[in-house]
Order: C-alpha cells, then sequence, then structure tokens
C-alpha cells in the first residue's frame, strides 16, 4: 500500500512576489486575492492540495515590511508565527528584482529555522535563462536552503515539478481535509476578499490599504441563488467618493467584477448588494479589526 503524505506549508516572500497566484494556481480556484499593490494578503490564507498520494496545506502569509499601524503589526506576526509551525518554508522571491532589503530582513529570519526552507523563483517566464543561475548564486551567498526551484506559478512553468520536489520532504500523515475542501476560511471571508480585490484593483494607490470589507448577510434564496450584502469601510470621506464613483458608477464596477468570481466560487448565482461606510483610522482599532476577521488567535 502507498503510503500517504501530509504536511502545512508556509509560503513566505516580499509583497508581490507571487504567493496568492502560486496558491491559486495549485488549487485551480481563486481563494487568495491578487494585485499589483503591495501587501494585499493581510490574513493567513489556508489554501488545501489534495492529491491521492498527498494532502498540501499551504498557508499565505502576509508579505514582509515594516509595520506602520496595528494591522500591519498583526500582519507581521501572522507572517513571523507561520514559521515555526510548519514542515517545510517556501522562500518565494521574483527572479526579475535585484536582492533587496526585504529579501535579507526574511533570509535573516529563516537562518534560524530548523524547518527546510526551499528557494522558489517565481517568474522565470519574464527573464532570459541565463540569467537565472547568477540569481541563484547570489542568493545561495546569503544561507544555504533545502533545494532550489524556479518556476512560473502564472504560467504554471515547473509547478508540478515542484510540488513532487516538495511531497519528497513531507512526513506520513493522514488528510486533514476532506478532498473537496481546499481552504479553512469561512465563504463569507473569501467573498469579502474577492470584493477587496476588486477595489485594488478598481482605484489608485490612496485607497488599498484603507479598505475593508465585511460580509454583513450570505443567505441562499433559492436552489441557485445567494443573497450577499456586503460594506466597504474606508478611512475619509474622500476615500468614501473615489470608491462609488460619478453616479455610483465605480461601485457597480466592482460588484459586476467581484459577482463573476463569487458565483464561480459558491456554484450558483449571486445578487450583490454593496454599501461603502466611513470608519475614521480603522486599521488602528482593534476590536474593529477583529470584526473584520482579522487577530484571531493572535496573542
Amino acid at each position: 500500500m502507498t503510503e500517504h503524505k501530509s504536511g502545512f506549508i508556509s509560503i513566505i516572500g516580499r509583497p508581490n512576489v507571487g504567493k496568492s497566484t502560486f496558491m491559486n494556481h495549485v488549487l485551480g480556484l481563486k481563494i487568495a486575492i491578487m494585485s499589483d499593490k503591495a501587501q494585499t494578503t493581510r490574513n493567513k490564507i489556508q489554501g488545501v492540495m489534495t492529491q491521492d498520494d498527498a494532502q498540501i496545506i499551504f498557508l499565505d502569509t502576509p508579505g514582509i515590511h515594516k509595520p506602520k499601524h496595528k494591522l500591519g503589526d498583526y500582519m507581521m506576526k501572522v507572517a513571523k508565527n507561520t514559521l515555526s509551525d510548519t514542515d517545510a518554508i517556501m522562500f518565494m522571491v521574483n527572479v526579475t528584482e535585484e536582492i533587496g532589503r526585504g529579501d535579507e530582513f526574511i533570509m535573516e529570519m529563516l537562518k534560524d529555522v530548523k524547518t527546510p526552507v526551499f528557494l522558489v523563483l517565481n517568474k522565470i517566464d519574464l527573464v532570459h535563462p541565463d540569467a537565472l543561475m547568477p540569481r541563484i548564486e547570489q542568493y545561495k551567498e546569503y544561507m544555504e536552503f533545502t533545494d532550489v526551484i524556479p518556476i512560473s506559478a502564472l504560467e504554471g512553468l515547473n509547478v508540478d515539478h515542484f510540488i513532487e520536489v516538495l511531497k519528497s520532504y513531507l512526513p506520513e500523515g493522514p488528510k486533514y481535509y476532506p478532498d473537496d475542501q481546499i481552504s479553512d476560511h469561512p465563504e463569507q471571508f473569501v467573498v469579502s476578499e474577492l470584493i477587496r480585490e476588486k477595489i485594488l484593483h478598481l482605484t489608485s494607490e490612496e485607497i488599498p490599504h484603507a479598505i475593508g470589507v465585511n460580509v454583513d448577510r450570505m443567505i441562499k434564496e433559492s436552489e441557485d441563488r445567494v443573497r450577499i450584502e456586503a460594506t466597504i469601510f474606508v478611512e475619509r470621506d474622500s476615500q468614501k467618493g473615489i470608491i462609488i464613483g460619478k453616479g455610483g458608477k465605480k461601485l457597480k464596477e466592482v460588484g459586476k467584477r467581484a459577482r463573476i468570481d463569487i458565483e464561480r466560487l459558491l456554484g450558483s448565482k449571486v445578487y450583490l448588494e454593496l454599501w461603502v461606510k466611513v470608519q475614521k483610522d480603522w486599521r488602528n482599532k482593534v476590536n474593529f479589526i477583529r470584526q473584520m476577521g482579522y487577530l484571531e488567535d493572535q496573542d
């Protein structure tokens, strides 16, 4: 009888190196939001990949950065805590960029970790193969890695090979989740993240981190229709105006795009109603952050 392996893998790296893109590729369904704006991921998204011989649980940590508020402190705490209680660590880097201070900071943290660390060089579809080896050697000068794997999460290049390498390091273990479960987050959380993603795509730089989305109600109205009511929180009146847009045009577009992804996630038609409210300085209000689904078990 073939042994069954299972394990928890932490994905860590600077903001915007492609962690969420990787997660969504291996799961085959969007649960982690993607944006070209830094610090997109706020919570430890748990994605479950089940194969015949293994179950791998991925933890997509918030990108490492210098915290500027209580929410930022929380994001960093989540990232650091994840390192100590997983079976392996994926240190993902953007191969098109020089090693930055953020990468050096992460490698300093990883040097003390006993867990196997894989250097995963993402976005190889954007560089010439000749540029790959010099970049790998640069990283190897900083620390020793269990293995080094170049991939393209967006194109799926070398991802299957990486999964096989990863499995060879995992312990024997049971299935922790049912075959059809791809995340441990409640659907409401994933829905709120999908709405937030669309706002990030459609708004300018001053908006992203001032946004919080809370799903107020999610009701199954019939066999094939779900009604969702959600509130988008911002910190200033000017931000509210930007999200709503002229004649409500921007908010309507957010709802239209979000509904497509949510219908794919839930497998049914969705009626989506969105409101925008101002909650001044919400990122520094611990109780409000908790209400938004953050700060769980992070004492």
